[in-house]
């Protein structure tokens, strides 16, 4: 594991204890479900986060800085692969989820959706790599229509 990621993973873990913290001096120690929504919460916060100033270049809205770009497409891709864990079972019908309960009657297809975000985020990063602003902006808008397939059909507004 690279010293990057390891941060990473350690940024995202001290997001996801913050998340359980405020949660255990409400109602007494989360269960296992709550922490596993904490961490898949956290996950999303930090892809967001990256995902934005992407968005941004991609649409003209910011300039198209290759480098940046670049960085935040490798922490997407780095990401979208811990995802899965975060829709075990004990998850299922946890408080305060947006997940709409029909993904567990429709697990294969969110698996294979899932699976496509994370073969799109990887293939963004490699993409990225390159500089090339036409082509980066493509793959960004394949990776966000990746998202949008998920969130249309298991997505609670």
């Amino acid at each position: 594991m690279s010293i990057r990621i390891a941060i990473r993973t350690l940024m995202l873990s001290v997001a996801a204890s913050i998340a359980l913290t405020g949660a255990a001096l409400a109602d007494g120690p989360p269960s296992k479900a709550e922490k596993i929504l904490a961490y898949r919460k956290a996950l999303y916060q930090v892809i967001v986060w990256n995902v934005g100033p992407m968005g941004a270049m991609a649409q003209d809205k910011a300039p198209f800085n290759a480098p940046e770009f670049e960085l935040r497409a490798e922490r997407v891709a780095e990401l979208t692969p811990m995802l899965a864990e975060s829709y075990s079972p004990e998850s299922k019908g946890v408080e305060n989820s947006k997940l709409k309960p029909e993904m567990w009657g429709n697990r294969a297809d969110f698996d294979a959706k899932l699976k496509d975000l994370v073969d799109r985020s990887a293939a963004l990063a490699e993409v990225a790599k390159t500089g090339d602003p036409a082509k980066t902006k493509a793959a960004f808008f394949s990776m966000a229509d990746a998202c949008k397939a998920c969130h249309d059909k298991y997505k609670a507004d």
